[in-house]
């Protein structure tokens, strides 16, 4: 019986594997252009399934490092399952991300996973666990890129480039968000351990505010610009420019009207 459990604990989720599921038929309509017409919306679905397969992602790398760490209880909680819905707030990991991409186009970090601190031992393993995350983001930003830094985008059709492009963006704005080091994001789990015992208890009552303060500095137009220079100059080293960044966007936004991009053979 106990085998049984385990092994349905670790068993892929149906409903991660449907999210997956749209993500590949709707990149399959954005580089066939099977959708004439409806571009945009193909490309929607698929920047969103695959916001949302990265949030599990970075999920679930959360809570296998945790497991390898000592906490046994992440298998009984279906963190293990890629499920977004046995997360403890998928308010705030799924939906208002996904929210903040159709508004904004930014990577909202998320954060889910319940992880009984109490059950790990060492500073190391309690920083790696927080680090997970964010390196699961850069990690899928890196095979976004890829057909970008590798030279590898003859054959590419130009609007599937922008959607990957895009999608590059959000893992790049949620990575460099969530190693901030702000109470309540996974920058802060890092240094945490490191921290003394007053410190840490005179930080922890802003930790559910640290999300919202670091997204009220982001208003101020100064710093927006800031980060997102910062943001463009890392896509700009991965071979993405920011026209086919912006252009992935505009396509995304199919309620406002497909851009007008004028191509020579498939190029700009």
């Amino acid at each position: 019986m106990t085998t049984a459990i385990r092994r349905a604990d670790r068993r892929v989720s149906p409903v991660f594997l449907a999210i997956a599921a749209v993500m590949a038929v709707s990149g399959w309509a954005v580089w066939s252009g099977a959708l004439a017409g409806y571009t945009g919306v193909a490309v929607f679905f698929f920047v969103v399934s695959g916001w949302v397969v990265s949030l599990c992602l970075h999920e679930y790398a959360h809570a296998r490092t945790a497991l390898h760490s000592g906490d046994i209880s992440v298998e009984a909680k279906g963190y293990l399952t890629l499920n977004p819905l046995k997360y403890t707030h998928a308010l705030l990991s799924i939906v208002l991300p996904v929210i903040f991409v159709i508004m904004g186009g930014i990577g909202l970090p998320g954060g889910a996973v319940f992880i009984e601190r109490g059950r790990i031992r060492g500073r190391w393993r309690h920083s790696l666990i927080s680090a997970a995350g964010p390196l699961t983001n850069i990690l899928f930003a890196a095979v976004c890129t890829a057909p970008f830094w590798l030279h590898g985008l003859a054959g590419v059709p130009a609007t599937f480039r922008y959607a990957l492009a895009f999608l590059a963006l959000l893992q790049v704005t949620a990575a460099i968000l969530n190693f901030l080091p702000v109470p309540g994001l996974d920058g802060y789990g890092v240094l945490e351990p490191w921290l003394s015992r007053k410190l840490r208890r005179q930080v922890e009552p802003f930790a559910p505010f640290g999300l919202l303060a670091v997204f009220a500095v982001l208003w101020v137009p100064e710093i927006n610009q800031v980060f997102f220079d910062a943001v463009d100059a890392i896509l700009r080293g991965l071979g993405v420019s920011g026209l086919e960044t912006f252009l992935g966007q505009e396509y995304f936004r199919f309620w406002q009207g497909e851009p007008q991009v004028p191509r020579v053979g498939g190029v700009f």
